[in-house]
């Protein structure tokens, strides 16, 4: 297995046995493959490292290819947390995306993972879907409710077809404009609260007892490129195609085709195609961003930053406080609770690599915010 060998090559380049606190099989649907092959994988991984006593181990499944072995076998090996995709419930919705799954399907799962006591589920919902409606988002919202999981995840549909092909069965037609996505999300925003979920950073909303609820209110709440984690763990090895691995002064990533990837792990070479030095400013700014996005406020009185981009910073910041969004105490900044919504762009702001290359070339590189 191409993902073993991988491995194997980091091994050589440690030395001693990892200490393992987590792992994310996802990135796709990992329940493609069956219990079987799955098991295989986990187990040499974890077979010559040592595994944290308090690990989280998550899978990201797709409900119509999970059977109650995957989660069964998984729970076996110390999986403990759940997520599961559904986007939304409308069929029409699930017709232009391709993705097509029943309620009672996803409820299945969510019972297995109960009965094989997986302590966090997770269902990943989104808006701003082609051919979606006000009313399709309270629908899926509410069937999801139903099912009362520890999380769900409400995200803003990203378009962004000159990257994804699957994206072209649809045109920009198709979507519902900005308006109409800011009132899906706070449609959203609105049902979850109701039915007790409470927001947590950027697109996420936990219970009161789940753990991620508890690392934000503690202030130990964490972000990397999987989302919120309760960890504060600065290295991620990446393992498989298009996967990224993380430092925390340098990001890199695999080969984004499996021809690629595989060749290259044949030659006992790291598949890596990209890759980023953090400098000093990078690291800096990478930390205010991050408090922004987990803790709400964060100080830009760095001496590590270019004054000239610090000033230019500070006066973005300025126009979204005028909106509300912030609150500016010379280099001090405050996340206001109409601002929690508008993350992204509050985060954007002191982003020096998005405003260097991108606003001052114009060439579109992200999806928009809403």
């Amino acid at each position: 297995m191409a993902v073993l060998k991988e491995w194997a090559i980091y091994r050589s380049m440690l030395p001693s046995a990892p200490v393992i606190k987590e792992i994310h099989l996802g990135g796709g649907t990992p329940t493609f493959f069956s219990a079987k092959n799955l098991l295989q994988l986990i187990d040499g991984i974890t077979s010559d490292a040592v595994v944290s006593d308090d690990h989280e181990f998550s899978v990201e499944v797709h409900p119509n290819y999970t059977t109650e072995e995957h989660i069964e076998k998984l729970a076996g090996v110390g999986f403990n947390r759940i997520s599961l995709g559904v986007q939304d419930f409308d069929p029409a919705v699930q017709f232009a995306i391709n993705r097509i799954q029943s309620f009672e399907r996803t409820r299945e799962v969510v019972d297995w993972a109960r009965k094989y006591h997986y302590n966090s589920i997770n269902i990943d919902l989104i808006y701003g879907l082609p051919h979606q409606t006000i009313e399709s988002v309270k629908f899926s919202i509410g069937k999801i409710t139903g099912l009362m999981p520890d999380r769900i995840a409400f995200y803003s549909y990203a378009h962004v077809p000159w990257k994804s092909k699957g994206q072209r069965r649809y045109t920009e037609e198709d979507l519902p404009v900005a308006a109409q996505k800011w009132e899906m999300y706070n449609t959203g925003k609105q049902l979850l609260e109701a039915a007790g979920f409470i927001s947590i950073g950027m697109d996420h909303f936990a219970l009161p007892d789940d753990k991620l609820f508890t690392a934000s209110a503690n202030g130990e709440l964490h972000r990397n490129f999987m989302g919120y984690t309760t960890t504060q763990s600065k290295i991620i090895i990446g393992l498989g195609v298009s996967s990224i691995s993380d430092s925390w002064n340098a990001f890199a990533q695999n080969e984004k085709t499996v021809e690629e990837y595989e060749a290259k792990i044949n030659q006992g070479v790291l598949p890596l195609v990209n890759g980023h030095l953090l400098n000093e400013e990078d690291v800096v700014i990478r930390k205010n961003i991050l408090e922004l996005m987990c803790s709400n406020k964060t100080s830009l009185n760095s001496k590590s930053l270019n004054k000239d981009f610090l000033n230019s910073a500070i006066g973005r910041l300025q126009k979204l406080e005028a909106d509300g969004l912030v609150i500016v105490d010379e280099t001090d900044i405050h996340v206001t609770t109409k601002g929690n919504s508008f993350i992204r762009n509050i985060s954007a702001a002191i982003d020096a690599k998005l405003w260097n290359n991108e606003h001052q070339s114009g060439i579109k590189t992200f999806s928009k915010a809403i």
